[in-house]
């Protein structure tokens, strides 16, 4: 734990009293096999079981799992989707970032404190791992909760496309010189609660809070029920304004909260559309895939089994709700001014080997051999030299500065960008062709926040956030194969308070049994500029997490 959020978090815990405590977990991370479409494979699941346990807890406990890699071929990390990880930067479970890789037959221990309420999860972020079936909810109950006297159950909907190949051998076809069109693998199909089946059991009369969770690899859904409306009470757990909408797009890793109200006097079930956005940029009055494609699931509401449950629903357009008109609940205005501004521009580009790679600003991100982390918390008033990182695309902003994040899109799809440890203000995000950002642009002086937003093809969009949560955090596209193409960027948040940040031995001892030195620059170099041993060109073979005796 760095000192300088040690107060922070005993203030918070003493804010919480004797109503704090700690939600415990003992998992081991297992292979299963599973059949979630209809067509087995081997999936990552949690001590034998699949899908993964949900995680809950209330705002002001602490979460604590104890993980136990039983893997045996691959290492792994678990990373809390949302989390803020106040004075826990070390648990933010980014491989690479936050922690070394966890090998076969070794555990380490996360624990967080639940400082905000909301629907999150969690999923590995080891080298393309979540669409492997690694990956949960995560719900922070709130005894605040503003609308807690708006609906009678809550109830969990998780979307996700899915792939019948694991990633390893997605990858190798994708991260291949051949492969000049940079095209990611497509799935094979849509699966709702991981396969755990889309008929919902509802009763007439009530309000339901729906936690609606996309955990696609790549693909948006767009999300529709008949004949009834869903009022947005909260977007990537940020309580909003209540707003009614008939349709949502819900890109991957993004959550939305929901309200849902079964007519008192029905006399049916209520069929939903779950519809994976398969088109580049869905808004093209000639998208190249028909709209209704073969991956559509259609759910249902069930009010009463007897009835018809075999419905199904049509839409003729997509027109969903636009998620940054949303207002935020506490109406806090734009963060200002701006003390820094990050400007990233996103295309594709090809590595020194000419395989396919994504870029900010002409560069891929590759991963180095010392977590940054790690990197900060050793090198003393030298950890703000961003060389120091390697080629993972570091960027320092000071304690208390107010940080614009911007980026252009320069490519013609929808790209979700997130941020760890943070919600930012999403101040603007204008449709597509609209070109670059500019100085002169419009923003929404009370914008809404969350962490992750689309940003639309041959456009940009407008970011801010208080630097207040000092850390190593990742920014990337949250499509898990453009990760693993390289669009990330590190930033180094507040790195006066990181220096001599305490690692737990745990996570040391993970990082020892991989041979990765835990202190110095990239490279484990105790000279900052010493670039010796740097990773400055990405591996051609794809090995992704798998594991051998001499990793």
């Amino acid at each position: 734990m760095h000192r300088g959020c040690l107060p922070l978090l005993i203030a918070l815990t003493q804010a919480t009293g004797s109503s704090a405590k700690t939600v415990t977990y003992d998992w081991n991370v297992t292979w299963v096999f599973a059949s979630p479409d209809g067509f087995g494979r081997p999936v990552i699941g949690i001590n034998d079981a699949w899908p993964c346990p949900t995680i809950e807890a209330n705002v002001g406990d602490f979460v604590s799992i104890d993980l136990n890699n039983k893997l045996g071929n691959e290492t792994t990390g678990l990373h809390f989707h949302g989390i803020n990880q106040i004075s826990s930067n070390s648990m933010d479970g980014a491989v690479g970032t936050n922690q070394c890789p966890l090998p076969p037959d070794h555990s380490v221990r996360y624990r967080f404190y639940a400082d905000a309420p909301g629907t999150y999860w969690y999923h590995s972020h080891s080298m393309g791992q979540y669409p492997d079936g690694f990956r949960g909810p995560l719900i922070i109950h709130d005894p605040d909760d503003p609308y807690k006297d708006d609906y009678d159950e809550e109830v969990i909907l998780t979307l996700s496309d899915w792939y019948r190949d694991q990633t390893p051998t997605l990858m190798e076809a994708m991260i291949n010189p051949n492969n000049t069109q940079f095209a990611p693998p497509l799935p094979n199909s849509t699966i709702v609660n991981d396969g755990d089946g889309s008929h919902i059991s509802v009763e007439a009369g009530k309000t339901y809070r729906f936690r609606i969770i996309n955990w696609s690899a790549m693909f948006s859904t767009f999300l529709y029920f008949d004949s009834l409306d869903m009022d947005v009470i909260s977007i990537d757990a940020s309580y909003v304004q209540r707003q009614t909408a008939q349709q949502l797009r819900i890109s991957a890793a993004q959550r939305f909260d929901a309200l849902i109200t079964i007519p008192e006097d029905t006399d049916r079930n209520y069929p939903y559309l779950v519809a994976l956005d398969v088109n580049q940029d869905f808004a093209d009055k000639n998208p190249p895939r028909p709209i209704l494609y073969p991956f559509n699931v259609t759910g249902m509401l069930i009010t009463d089994s007897d009835k018809d449950t075999s419905g199904t629903v049509t839409v003729q357009a997509f027109e969903p709700f636009d998620d940054t008109t949303f207002q935020p609940h506490d109406n806090e205005s734009v963060y200002e001014p701006v003390d820094k501004q990050l400007v990233l521009n996103f295309d594709y580009c090809f590595d020194a080997n000419d395989y396919p790679r994504a870029c900010f600003n002409d560069t891929t991100y590759i991963a180095q051999k010392v977590p940054a982390l790690y990197t900060a918390a050793s090198l003393g008033e030298n950890n703000t030299e961003t060389a120091a990182y390697g080629q993972v695309n570091a960027f320092v902003v000071e304690y208390g500065e107010i940080l614009e994040i911007i980026v252009n899109n320069n490519n013609d799809a929808i790209h979700p960008f997130h941020l760890h440890g943070h919600q930012f203000q999403v101040l603007a995000r204008p449709e597509s062709q609209t070109g670059n950002w500019s100085a002169d642009v419009t923003i929404n002086d009370i914008p809404p926040r969350r962490d992750t937003v689309a940003v639309n093809p041959k456009s940009y969009a407008v970011f801010r956030i208080k630097a207040e949560n000092p850390g190593v955090f990742l920014f990337h596209c949250h499509v898990e194969w453009h990760v693993e193409m390289g669009l990330s960027i590190t930033l180094i948040e507040a790195p006066d308070k990181l220096r001599n940040y305490t690692i737990p031995q745990d996570h040391l001892d993970a990082c020892d049994a991989m041979g990765i030195p835990t202190t110095g620059n990239a490279a484990g170099n105790e000279d900052w500029a010493n670039t010796d041993r740097f990773v400055t060109v990405p591996p051609t073979t794809y090995t992704g997490s798998m594991y051998t005796e001499s990793s």
